[in-house]
């Protein structure tokens, strides 16, 4: 048994050796080994693809001052890339990510929301001892991205990875709200105006009315509407520059709330939403 457990260890060690060519293991010491081995070309393809956030548009002139290249000779990587279906032009002749690459953005992208968010929603909780939840936007559903419960018998939860009602829920209506209208539309289809309570707005002129609302206070209200007795307030996370995909909520039982305690809450989450745009 120990001959042949010898011999096999032998057949792998050399089946490793046979990954890395022998010429490569010359200049395996070399300090400048990397760079020797280093495509410049597929480097400049990748930085390329790093320009975009899975969100934003961007022109051959933009592309070309963060790149810090001539626009001639970026124009053939952009080109190879969208030959490759790694990228897309749109009909004003901006780049986007193909949907072959974007999910992985917006899903590296929500990481680093969640990272950032993460304080914020530690503060909520401490503030008030109710839950605080995070969403994001995933193409055109609007998932939970983190969840903090506060340490009452009797509270709200959310659960990770649910997705959210874009018409009903704070969290789903304070990022419905800030979205084109054409893009609003298809979230409400994709999800449908479900009634969950008989406080649900099922209306959708009455629902963009309300979200018009939104978009000036920055807060969205879920008063029942999404499940009896529980109520939210969000603030969605608005960046001068990016589409809004984030907001940060607290959620409590109603038998919790009064008035003075709405104001506070609006008020923090309001400046949680603040926070976390300023940090990203």
């Amino acid at each position: 048994m120990s001959k042949v457990s010898s011999t096999e260890s032998q057949a792998s060690k050399k089946a490793v050796r046979r990954r890395i060519p022998k010429w490569a293991l010359q200049n395996a010491d070399d300090a400048q080994g990397d760079e020797v081995y280093y495509l410049r070309s597929i480097g400049r393809a990748l930085d390329v693809l790093d320009c975009f956030d899975g969100q934003t548009p961007l022109s051959l002139k933009e592309i070309s001052a963060r790149m810090r290249l001539p626009e001639s000779s970026l124009f053939r990587v952009l080109r190879t890339l969208e030959r490759h279906e790694y990228l897309r032009q749109d009909r004003d002749g901006t780049y986007q990510l193909s949907p072959r690459l974007i999910f992985g953005w917006l899903v590296r992208a929500a990481d680093h929301v969640r990272e950032v968010a993460r304080p914020q929603m530690e503060s909520l909780v401490n503030a008030f001892n109710e839950t605080a939840s995070l969403a994001f936007l995933f193409d055109d559903r609007i998932h939970v991205l983190d969840c903090l419960e506060s340490f009452h018998e009797i509270r709200m939860t959310n659960k990770i990875g649910r997705v959210l009602p874009p018409h009903c829920s704070a969290l789903g209506k304070a990022i419905t709200a800030f979205q084109d209208r054409p893009l609003a539309d298809r979230m409400l289809e994709v999800y449908g105006l479900t009634p969950r309570t008989e406080h649900t707005i099922t209306d959708r002129q009455r629902l963009f009315a309300e979200f018009s609302v939104i978009r000036e206070s920055g807060v969205a209200c879920d008063r029942e509407e999404s499940i009896r007795g529980g109520i939210c307030f969000a603030a969605a996370v608005k960046s001068t520059s990016k589409p809004v995909v984030t907001a940060i909520s607290v959620s409590t039982p109603s038998n919790r709330m009064d008035a003075k305690r709405e104001r506070e809450i609006e008020a923090a989450v309001l400046q949680a939403a603040t926070s976390i745009a300023e940090s990203l």
